[in-house]
């Protein structure tokens, strides 16, 4: 019985030849680099739940935001609790640091995480329902200069990865009295296009007004595009801020664009939000994305501490590094392949594989019990770099040939002296 995998979910091979970009050692790469930026700027890892209680996401993400109107994956366990998979981490992660105490601890914390999210949202190009991110956060600091520092960073991620072609669009939400205003101002403007907006912005009207300015219907997208901005109505504070983050920005030489509409789409931001795009995914071109969220620890009954960071996509990164073209690495290949005829050779192959492995050289022992043509082929699909074929004869004389698979080169090499060429081998 062929049980296929579910809509929007996929597998992450040793490799494929078909789907490059689920192939593991493109992952670990990926993820490789992330944690070692990660380390350089002092972050350390946390690992939260692949689920929560719901209301954790109803009160940090919004009950207005499409993630939790919408996409998340909710049920009812045989507690009758009702949890959620996580759909984005941040809010895991508040949960934990206030839950844990972690502010009692010292005053500036700065964290990361990679891992899966879950979203029930129509698979296409770089989006499905289970996807994974890699993302940090920063509590402790109110300051522009951990605004550009986490856009820095993120900035710099792609950059380790070699991406190109690379667009920072950045905006201020301002803080609550600014949105307050900016919210009566918007509707006064929508009002008399009400009638004409999709039924989903008409719904956000009254909840969310901001985010009609997410819609994808093109009749929504022209309504606003006259729309008053939310930088207008910034006060003194928080268009200080906005422009100290800009001007850092600029002293980090990294290109922005000040985007008025960016208003992202989770209730928790304030002051600033940032998104990075690259334009070989098509649509859905975001790659990455952040912003800061002030008053959601002390929303999540914790310490009224500003915080700040960004996710970005896995699966996105990849995609992105392949239609660039960026050159990655291979896949690992085995130091040696032993090919053992009879029990006396396996069990010298076996010991002496178990030695190599120890000083970190690669080995593959053949357990097929095939005869030697088959097994020199399943070699060379392991893609070896050399092999060891070894009989009766070959322990007796403790001498065997050593093949080079690319060139084909063999070399007589006795039995004693073949874990020292691979050690030393491997440390040139």
């Amino acid at each position: 019985m062929n049980i296929p995998i579910p809509t929007g979910t996929f597998d992450i091979l040793p490799f494929d030849s078909k789907e490059e970009w689920r192939s593991a050692h493109l992952w670990a790469y990926v993820e490789k680099v992330a944690r070692k930026l990660a380390q350089t700027y002092g972050y350390e890892e946390i690992r939260t739940p692949l689920f929560e209680r719901t209301e954790l996401f109803q009160r940090s993400v919004g009950d207005t935001s499409d993630i939790v109107s919408k996409e998340m994956y909710t049920f009812e366990d045989k507690g009758g609790r009702l949890l959620s998979l996580r759909p984005e981490g941040t809010a895991s992660v508040i949960r934990a640091f206030v839950e844990k105490k972690l502010h009692t601890l010292q005053a500036m914390h700065r964290l990361f995480y990679i891992g899966p999210m879950f979203r029930y949202e129509r698979p296409q190009s770089g989006r499905f329902r289970q996807h994974h991110q890699f993302g940090v956060e920063m509590i402790g600091s109110k300051e522009p200069i951990s605004d550009a520092e986490i856009i820095g960073m993120l900035y710099a991620l792609y950059e380790n990865l070699g991406l190109q072609n690379l667009t920072v669009n950045i905006n201020s939400l301002g803080d609550k009295e600014t949105r307050g205003i900016f919210r009566e101002a918007l509707r006064d403007y929508l009002r008399p296009h009400l009638a004409h907006l999709s039924e989903e912005s008409q719904a956000r009207f009254e909840l969310n007004p901001l985010r009609i300015f997410d819609s994808k219907d093109e009749r929504d997208k022209e309504i606003v595009k006259n729309a008053p901005t939310i930088v207008q109505q910034l006060n003194a504070e928080c268009a200080d801020h906005f422009q100290s983050v800009c001007a850092l920005l600029n002293e980090l030489k990294i290109p922005y664009i000040v985007n008025a509409s960016l208003v992202r789409g989770l209730d928790y931001y304030t002051k600033t939000v940032f998104e990075i795009t690259a334009g070989e995914l098509g649509a859905q071109n975001t790659i990455g994305a952040g912003g800061r969220y002030d008053g959601l620890l002390k929303q999540l009954g914790g310490p009224d501490l500003p915080s700040i960071g960004f996710a970005t996509g896995i699966e996105r990164i990849i995609q992105t590094m392949l239609k660039q073209q960026v050159p990655t690495p291979a896949r690992k290949r085995p130091d040696v392949y032993f090919i053992a005829l009879g029990e006396v050779a396996q069990n010298w192959s076996f010991t002496c594989a178990q030695e190599l492995r120890r000083n970190g050289v690669v080995c593959l022992q053949d357990m097929s019990g095939k005869k030697l043509k088959q097994a020199m082929q399943l070699a060379n699909d392991a893609r070896a770099e050399y092999t060891i074929v070894l009989g009766d004869r070959e322990i007796q004389e403790g001498i065997c040939e050593l093949k080079e698979m690319d060139s084909g080169k063999t070399t007589k090499i006795a039995l004693a002296e073949v874990p020292l060429f691979f050690q030393t081998r491997n440390k040139e």
